[in-house]
């Protein structure tokens, strides 16, 4: 399944996924996605405060009562419908199982992967690996048939090369999937804290 354009919106994606742990404002999942380094949402803080928008608009999340903190403004927490569950679920799985050429969506649903359960991802990581194998095997083909000098086909070389080298960095997480060499959070915040809550400590040094 291809992904779509809704699906490649990565502004939109982090807010779901950061919402799954449970409300939050726009100003604190914006810091931590500079705090963790999760470079593939670009245009902060501006995409990620449309993103609310448009989400909000759709009813994938909904307001969940303002806070204001000494010293800092009123901000408005948002949190996740059954509708936006639903949403994320379908972005996680789409953006694993399907190869694109723009790499930071497969990183970008990598980095959230954590809010499915693992047989999802183990399904989806296969069917990626299908596909990788079918594609590589389908330039080998075409490739070979060609008579035509290698310096005009070093771009497929190349594309083959990256091919199996995903497919076996695939099948490597998957493995890791299924003996449990890859640990599984059990509490929904483990996701983005798994060591306390180090965005909290940023925050406080913040403003």
């Amino acid at each position: 399944m291809a992904a779509k354009r809704d699906d490649r919106d990565l502004a939109e994606l982090a807010v779901l996924s950061l919402l799954f742990t449970g409300p939050r404002h726009t100003y604190e999942m914006q810091r931590f996605l500079v705090v963790a380094h999760k470079d593939f949402v670009t245009g902060l803080p501006r995409s990620l405060y449309h993103a609310v928008d448009r989400l909000t608009a759709r009813g994938s999340i909904e307001p969940a009562g303002a806070e204001r903190e000494p010293g800092r403004p009123e901000r408005m927490n948002y949190r996740l419908t059954d509708r936006g569950r639903t949403e994320l679920t379908h972005r996680i799985t789409t953006l694993l199982e399907t190869p694109d050429r723009d790499a930071n969506l497969f990183i970008a649903a990598l980095s959230s992967m954590a809010v499915l359960p693992p047989s999802a991802v183990i399904g989806a990581l296969e069917n990626r690996a299908a596909f990788l194998e079918n594609r590589e095997m389908a330039l080998r083909r075409a490739t070979a048939s060609e008579h035509l000098p290698r310096v005009l086909l070093v771009e497929a070389d190349y594309e083959k090369s990256l091919l199996a080298h995903e497919r076996t960095w695939v099948t490597t997480l998957i493995d890791e999937l299924k003996t449990g060499a890859l640990t599984w959070p059990g509490d929904p915040n483990q996701i983005v804290f798994p060591d306390g809550d180090p965005l909290a400590q940023a925050l406080d040094g913040d403003e």
